[in-house]
Parts: structure tokens; sequence; C-alpha cells
């Protein structure tokens, strides 16, 4: 329905900046904020596991005036040279994220960022994000076989015998409230409890299902914290299934007007996922769709729709993938246990804290994936190795004829079963196999445009291969430490496609002191705003004049605390208002 009276704020989008900015604005005007999602909520147990289901958890863009068809979790993107994965769902990229929480290293604020934003400024920021997230590593084991995650291990001793070192991540995941407050030890594995803000949660379970949605509500994701204080204890109005097709300025008279500079608020125009029309209207507009959402929304109504024409023609400039760089280690000698454990536990640094002149800066972080697709890896090895296929038969022969001769000579049956289970699944190859992930500062020299109506992506992949070279370098180390059978680089970067994947696309919308430096404004009293309009902001990780190598929802939830006390006034605190937090 749409909504008749005047808001405060319209936040569009509900990721990393979205949400902060919508419990901010929230606990300002209470009950005057109104959030707009274009995907759905996904309670607990709601994430997709089977088949069929998977087959519908993907997002797709519907056509003006019908129904959506496809309104799942992952929205994938192919551009040139480049491919992107993120999320559509009330808490945007938090629902499908590895949990790290990584400030960006001090050197990253040198180049292409406002003097205004330095890793001292932040630093504020960054505390008050990581005390509401939770971020804490992994607890130790202890003894306890159940919290022994071998990987982390693993890692540990290549980082050693590659000349570096191998440290503990923070990570967004739940290990019982006094353990995420300092107070106490986690609480056991798989109990419940309600976290500060009065979500209940369970105590990770170490399924290794971080990135495809966590069904027991042990990641610390947004509509668990930032958002449910925001619903809960400030009445902000959440609407899912909403997406924003257009924003126009009104005039003093309270129409649209395309001349206008947003002083008289906005017109917010969107569709819910049957293909209905609806609009808001409110004072002020912050757009948090995400990079790729973000980018599209605003050059759309730029240049398409000529209702912002106002904003920086350095809109889609400064692309960033973030470095982002997926690698495969399969059947290494040393077991690895990637189904085991939150998605990651530590990372390797490459010079990412302290680069050295003329070299590539990136880390190494460990990675899980889902024993339900540890299965499937298995169900491939017959048809990618017909090697394979002999080795099983051979094993196979073997046991039944230990079978009969213990039967002849013994009469002895029992065992029979379990020994023949046994040998058909030992050596699984995904056991001993791991998974690299790689971030590192690209050249962020992409560019974000429009073509025919749809975002479209020019990725100049040369200004970086030399950090990916140095990926694929590593990758080939850690082969050669676990002795492994062979290194996978990410599968789209074999020849003739050699495409990148992001999960962490950044930028096009930088925030910078003037508007032929970048989109939004890095000065005091107007942080987050963009050149030309008033009340139009920009908070997510568009706003990011490059890449920061780290994982960078810290950097952005840092960024949207910074613009929403800029806006409010108020000093943010980590209890998000939530009394006995």
């Amino acid at each position: 329905m749409t909504q008749k009276r005047f808001l405060e704020a319209i936040i569009v989008g509900s990721g990393f900046g979205g949400a902060v900015m919508c419990c901010r604005l929230a606990t300002r005007w209470p009950g005057k904020v109104l959030l707009l999602e274009r995907g759905k909520r996904y309670p607990k147990g709601s994430f997709a596991r089977s088949p069929h289901d998977f087959a519908n958890n993907l997002w797709a863009d519907a056509e003006p005036g019908q129904p959506r068809k496809l309104n799942g979790l992952f929205d994938i993107r192919n551009y040139h040279r480049m491919d992107a994965v993120v999320s559509a769902g009330l808490g945007g990229g938090s629902l499908i994220y590895a949990n790290v929480f990584m400030p960006a290293p001090a050197w990253v604020f040198g180049a292409r960022w406002p003097a205004q934003i330095n890793l001292s400024t932040l630093a504020p920021y960054y505390r008050m994000a990581q005390g509401v997230l939770g971020a804490r590593p992994v607890p130790p084991a202890q003894g306890d076989a159940r919290r022994t995650i071998q990987r982390t291990g693993l890692y540990a001793d290549f980082a050693q015998a590659d000349g570096g070192t191998s440290r503990a991540a923070d990570i967004c995941v739940f290990f019982g409230k006094g353990y995420a407050n300092r107070q106490s030890g986690p609480l056991p594995i798989g109990e419940q409890e309600r976290n500060r803000f009065g979500a209940v949660q369970t105590s990770c379970t170490y399924c290794g299902e971080c990135n495809v949605g966590c069904n027991v509500h042990a990641k610390n994701t947004l509509d668990l914290n930032y958002l449910y204080a925001a619903e809960k204890q400030h009445s902000a109005l959440v609407e899912t299934g909403s997406e924003v097709t257009c924003i126009t300025p009104l005039n003093e008279a309270g129409d649209t007007d395309s001349t206008a500079d947003g002083r008289h608020g906005y017109r917010v125009d969107y569709r819910d996922d049957a293909g209905t029309a609806r609009h808001a209207l409110a004072r002020r507009v912050v757009v948090s769709a995400g990079t790729l959402g973000t980018n599209e929304l605003l050059l759309r109504c730029r240049d398409a729709l000529g209702t912002l024409p106002r904003l920086s023609q350095r809109l889609g400039q400064g692309f960033s993938g973030n470095g982002d760089f997926l690698s495969f280690v399969t059947g290494g000698e040393r077991d690895a246990d990637p189904n085991y454990g939150p998605v990651i536990t530590q990372y390797i640094d490459y010079g990412l804290q302290q680069p050295q002149p003329g070299q590539p800066a990136f880390m190494l972080e460990d990675a899980a994936y889902p024993a339900f697709a540890a299965w499937y890896v298995e169900g491939l090895r017959p048809a990618a190795s017909p090697g394979y296929v002999f080795s099983r038969i051979a094993r196979t022969l073997k046991i039944f004829k230990q079978r009969w001769v213990d039967q002849l000579f013994s009469g002895k049956w029992s065992g029979s079963v379990v020994a023949y289970a046994n040998a058909v699944l030992q050596g699984d190859v995904s056991y001993r196999s791991s998974v690299l992930l790689f971030m590192g500062q690209d050249a962020a020299d992409g560019t974000l445009s429009l073509k025919r109506g749809r975002l479209a992506l020019d990725w100049p992949q040369t200004t970086s291969r030399p950090l990916y070279d140095a990926m694929v370098a590593c990758g080939e180390r850690f082969k050669q430490f676990t002795r492994a059978t062979s290194h996978i680089p990410q599968p789209t970067w074999a020849w003739p496609v050699r495409n990148n994947i992001t999960v962490h696309p950044l930028g096009g919308c930088a925030l910078a002191e003037k508007p032929a430096q970048g989109v939004v404004c890095s000065l005091p009293g107007v942080r987050g705003q963009a050149f030309g309009y008033h009340g139009l902001y920009v908070a997510d990780g568009s706003i990011l004049p490059t890449g920061v190598g780290a994982n960078p929802s810290a950097t952005i939830t840092a960024l949207a605390e910074w613009i929403a006390e800029d806006i409010t006034g108020l000093a943010p605190d980590d209890t998000l208002g939530v009394p006995h937090a």
C-alpha cells in the first residue's frame, strides 16, 4: 500500500550500510523511517537446502508490471571480464557472507580517499560496529574435539612454511552472549539464548553453511542486530519484496520536479513482487542497495529517467572487485576437512597490512563449504576420473573376497557390511581438499554504465593482473606444500573466458571533497550526501573510493555509522538503544 504520510527518511536496501542507517535514523525519528528491501525475510530454518529449493533460490529481474518469477537469495551477475555474486534478502550481504570483520589497513586510505577519512577517523566507528556485530575469533578448542577445526592448523603450518603468519580472524558468529561481550566462555554448541538485542540465536554448530544462509541463526546477520533493534525498539517500518525503480525530488508545492534539488523532499517509486506500483514520500532518502544496485538505480535516474540530472559525472567510475580470487587445491596428503566449522577462521597476510614496494598486497583466508556439497563433489569424481572408478571397484572386490573367505573358513559374517561401507566411503577427495579465498587491492579502475537499460561493467583486467598472478602462484605453493594432485584457479579463470568473480563489488559512488572527484561528499555536515542534492545520501560499498583488500563489511559499516552520526547529531553506542543490552 502506498505511504500517504511524509516520512523523515526512506532507506533503499538493508545490507551493512542500509541496516546501520535504518537503525540510527529510526532512533532519531521513531516510526518515521521506512526501509525498502527487494528481497524477502529469512526466518530461522527457511534457507534452501534441497536441490529443488536451490533451483528457485536465485534472483531475477521482473518485467515492469509483471510478477517476479524468481526472488531467491542469490543474485548472480555476468559482466565483461567480471562476474559478481550478491544477495537479495532482509539483511543483504550479511545473509551469505563469510562473517569476517577486518578494518582496512591504514595505508589504503592514502590514495584516492578524501582527507577527512583515515584509519584514525574511522577507529571509533570500527569499534562500535565490532561491538554490535559481536565479532570475535572462534573459541579455542581447549581439548574439545567438537571445537577443533583441522584446516586452521593446516593453513597455519603452510603460513610458517611460506614465510608468513596465520592469524585468527574476528568473525561475526554467535558463540553465546557472554562470549561476545567478553564476560564468559562460549555457550555449548547448539544451545540457544537471546542476544543482547533480544533476538534468539543458536551457538554455532560448525556446519560450514554460512555462505548459503544459516538455518540456526548462528550468524550475527543484520536482521538479528541493527535491523532487529530498528524494528522492535525504534518502530522502523520495513517493507520486503519492494524494489525501488525511481527517485524524484519534490518542489515547494510538493510535486515531482526533476529540476528541484531535494530540499523539499523526494518521491520514491517502487514495485512489489506482484508487479504492483507503489510510492512513498520522505524528507530524505538513503540509497544503500549495494554497489551494483545503487549504481544501477542512480544511473537510471540520471541517464534514462532524467529525475536526478545533477548527479556527478563521476557516477559509475572507480569500480573494484576488491581483488577477490578463489582457488581449489584437491587431493592433498593432509586432511583439511573443509566441511566443518565457520566458513573462515583465519587469514595469512601477504603484504596487505604493510605492503612492499612493487609487490602485490593480498591475503589468503581458509574456507569451508557445506557437507551436503561434499556429497556432490564426490558424485562428480567418477565422471572426472575413470581411474577413481577402477580403484573403487577393486576395493569392493577385495572386500567381497575377504567376506567369502571369512564365511567359508570361520562362518564369520559380522562386520562385513560395516567393512564394506568403510571401504567405499573412506578416502574422499573433499576431506583432503582446500578452498583458498584471496583478497587484495586491485586497480579499482572499472566503469559501470547503463547499456540498453541495464547495468554494464567494463573491467580492464590487465591492470590488476600482477595481483591475480601472485595469488595463482600462492595457490601453486599451497599445492606443493600439501602434495596435492591439483590446483584449480576459479573455473572462470581458464582461457579463453578469463573472468574474475567478485563477492565484494565496491565503488562507483566515491566519497570525495568535490563533484569532479566523486559522487558523495565527505565534508562535515553533509557526509555521504550526493553532490547537487539536499537530503539524498548513499551509504554502502559503492562509496569506497578504492578496494580495501580486507573483507569490506567492517569498513562499510563504520562509514555508515560515521554518516548516520552526521545526519542525526546523535553519538552512536553499541547498545542500539536497547535497554539492558
